[in-house]
């Protein structure tokens, strides 16, 4: 053990400087719930939110991480994380946080989305339950963002895997609102970016698991095809990054093809890189994967 001694005349100037350390500690981070009143389309359920191995389930109380850039980094722009899980875990940790700080370090502002699961025990319809997350959290973060050194107009979504699924639907399914929007705030993310991602739905090209937990195990046509997301696209669908790997088992890389393609056909931006090895989840096998990823959003101006 070991003491030192402080004057009186430096004491009021170390407590200051300790008292700013420990309050850039404390504000570097910070979680917000996603709804300020009650959250809708819930039921009253008995099941628990649980989070153990870096990953969430049963999530009820849907939730936004912030991780600012420092100030003299910040671009404006900010991102909304959503991690995969093939809608039946939530892979927080992994997906959500551990880019969050990426994302926080190369200037942008980042928002880890903690989504509610679709879960007919607890939601009165599963289906829009996500989506309905994913548009509350872009109509909040433009809603905030001065709060935040946010500029509105530069607000995307990155999504992984089944949250892939979920960043494209939430792209591609902005004028069809499934939440409260008094404020006619826009729902239309100015970009996105999907990580082997699962676009489809239809029988040829679907993870068979995210669609029966989000659409159940007997879904219509209309639900199928309404939630395959290559077949939603428009000519004002926002810009689009697209990455896989071409040797994945889980999620067949041809999703994300098709979701090239119809973006192409539209005339929206589109980049899209391809691994030929790395399988389902590589990014973390592969941590150089954002390279070309903050190449394409300083190419466009989301990165200074």
């Amino acid at each position: 053990m070991f003491h030192f001694q402080v004057s009186a005349k430096n004491a009021g100037k170390l407590c200051f400087i300790v008292c700013l350390f420990l309050s850039s500690i404390v504000s570097a981070q910070e979680v917000v719930d996603l709804y300020p009143g009650a959250v809708p389309n819930n039921k009253k359920t008995e099941k628990k939110e649980t989070f153990t191995s870096g990953m969430f389930r049963g999530v009820s109380k849907p939730t936004l991480e912030i991780y600012l850039p420092e100030k003299e980094k910040a671009t404006g722009t900010a991102v909304i994380i959503i991690p995969g899980g093939g809608y039946g875990v939530v892979v927080y940790q992994g997906e959500g946080v551990t880019n969050a700080k990426q994302f926080a370090k190369t200037g942008i502002a980042a928002f880890v989305l903690k989504y509610r699961l679709p879960d007919d025990s607890i939601m009165q319809d599963k289906t829009i339950g996500p989506l309905q997350d994913a548009q509350q959290a872009i109509k909040f973060v433009r809603e905030n963002a001065a709060r935040w050194g946010v500029d509105a107009n530069k607000v995307g979504v990155i999504g992984f895997s089944a949250g892939g699924h979920l960043a494209s639907t939430v792209a591609t399914h902005f004028q069809k609102p499934v939440i409260e929007n008094a404020n006619n705030t826009n729902l239309r993310p100015d970009f996105q970016i999907v990580v082997y991602p699962v676009i489809s739905m239809q029988d040829s090209l679907t993870h068979r698991d995210s669609r029966r937990s989000l659409l159940g195990k007997t879904p219509s046509k209309e639900l199928i095809d309404d939630y395959s997301n290559e077949l939603q696209v428009t000519t004002n669908t926002p810009p689009a990054y697209i990455t896989h790997a071409a040797d994945d088992k889980t999620v067949d890389v041809d999703n994300s093809i098709v979701y090239f393609e119809s973006l192409r056909h539209h005339n929206v931006d589109v980049e899209m890189h391809i691994y030929p090895k790395g399988g389902h989840g590589f990014i973390f096998r592969q941590p150089d994967w954002t390279g070309p990823l903050f190449l394409w959003m300083k190419k466009n101006k989301w990165i200074q």
